[in-house]
């Protein structure tokens, strides 16, 4: 079985006991700004420019802000995961709490005509791609992806 590691360290949990994975950002401690990537050095908050930061898990839903989809493959460094090349979706996520917008990929099987602005989504961790490390271990790299939230069936 492959040792799973985060693709970007630092960036997103990746739980094993069935709560909920989140990303991981940082707040400024005197305006609240919230920022992900997560600032390592000093907030870029207007007013509070080399304010302390903390770090923080970011809500790990929100509603769908704008969405595309990829119908070229990327330049390298990106690892095609199909060859020839399938279209994938990269959505535009507006966090709950924290009102930014975080980017990433849609799950597989959810195309364009899946999706509507407005619409609720969930963070999950996917599989990017597997390969094998400097020191011959099978390394499985995962990614924080964006699913729609599953309507509830109403009575």
């Amino acid at each position: 079985m492959p040792e799973r590691r985060p693709i970007v360290e630092g960036w997103f949990t990746t739980p094993t006991d069935g709560t909920p994975p989140a990303l991981i950002g940082t707040r400024c401690t005197e305006s609240g700004t919230y920022f992900f990537p997560p600032e390592r050095v000093a907030s870029r908050a207007p007013g509070h420019l080399d304010s302390p930061l903390e770090e923080v898990e970011l809500s790990n839903r929100g509603r769908l802000w704008s969405y595309t989809d990829a119908q070229y493959q990327p330049p390298d460094p990106y690892v095609p995961v199909t060859d020839p090349h399938e279209p994938f979706c990269i959505a535009a996520v507006e966090l709950t709490e924290e009102r930014i917008v975080v980017m990433g990929q849609v799950v597989a099987g959810v195309g364009v005509d899946d999706l509507q602005v407005g619409m609720e989504m969930e963070l999950v961790v996917d599989t990017l791609d597997t390969s094998t490390d400097a020191d011959g271990v099978e390394v499985e790299h995962l990614i924080w992806k964006w699913r729609p939230v599953a309507e509830e069936a109403t009575s």
